[in-house]
């Protein structure tokens, strides 16, 4: 199927167990991914803008040892707010965990006051992003360090990486090094203008256009019809945040039943 979910994560009083709960039951419906969002110590209240509140990699692990199919993701992980060599053990750790169904979702990161509360610089954000994701690749292949230290566990193939972002930027990246690219907030049409632009970077390469959407209830034509704009537009996949944990077991189910019918 290609309809993924964005779990709900943006409340502190989220019970720990329910985004596993969530994404055994979106397996079940047959969803094909569960994401989580990142935000490590954002500059407002984790709800509306900011998720994150558990966070993702560890988050991820415990929903691999729940579920057995549907691949799990982070949308998106910041990377430069992470140190590189701790990152590339957990994503590589978390690889194996899952029996290798984990797509690691990047950004460089757009909230400047967060960088700022952890000391790291903005304006270089992307760079080391850059950096961050050529060193993985480098462990990942090799198994040794820049000074010769070995690296384990390695992954038995390339970690998929999809790059999130709308900018000019990530689908460079995406291009480069991506085997997906995400975005946030663009309307079908404007997934549609991307998606072509990035094809055009890629040089035949597949790279997989994964849309996301928002729908906590409501209109449920409407929200069946945008979906339907994003896959005809040439998204591959939509990820839909069906919002608060409250009620979001209903809407998940209630919305894949509506796409999997006539």
């Amino acid at each position: 199927m290609n309809l993924e979910v964005v779990l709900p994560n943006e409340h502190p009083d989220l019970d720990p167990a329910r985004p596993a709960e969530l994404a055994r039951r979106a397996e079940d419906l047959g969803y094909r991914a569960a994401w989580l969002p990142d935000h490590l110590i954002p500059p407002g209240a984790f709800g509306d803008v900011f998720g994150g509140v558990y966070e993702p990699l560890v988050t991820l692990a415990h929903i691999a040892a729940r579920t057995d199919r549907i691949r799990l993701g982070t949308s998106v992980l910041i990377v430069p707010l992470r140190e590189p060599f701790a990152l590339a053990k957990q994503v590589a750790t978390l690889d194996a965990l899952s029996g290798h169904r984990l797509d690691l979702g990047v950004g460089s990161g757009w909230n400047e006051p967060e960088f700022a509360e952890v000391g790291a610089d903005f304006g270089s954000r992307g760079k080391r992003t850059d950096a961050t994701l050529d060193l993985l690749a480098e462990l990942f292949r090799t198994g040794r360090g820049p000074g010769g230290g070995y690296f384990e566990p390695r992954p038995a193939g390339p970690v998929p990486i999809t790059v999130g972002g709308n900018s000019d930027v990530a689908l460079r990246r995406a291009a480069r090094i991506g085997s997906g690219w995400m975005s946030a907030g663009l309307s079908p049409e404007e997934v549609g203008e991307r998606a072509g632009k990035l094809t055009g970077m890629t040089n035949g390469r597949e790279t997989r256009v994964t849309a996301r959407m928002e729908w906590h209830g409501g209109d449920l034509g409407a929200a069946k019809a945008r979906f339907e704009a994003y896959i005809l537009a040439g998204a591959d996949a939509v990820a839909v945040h069906f919002g608060p944990a409250e009620g979001c077991e209903q809407r998940m189910t209630t919305f894949a039943e509506a796409v999997a019918g006539p």
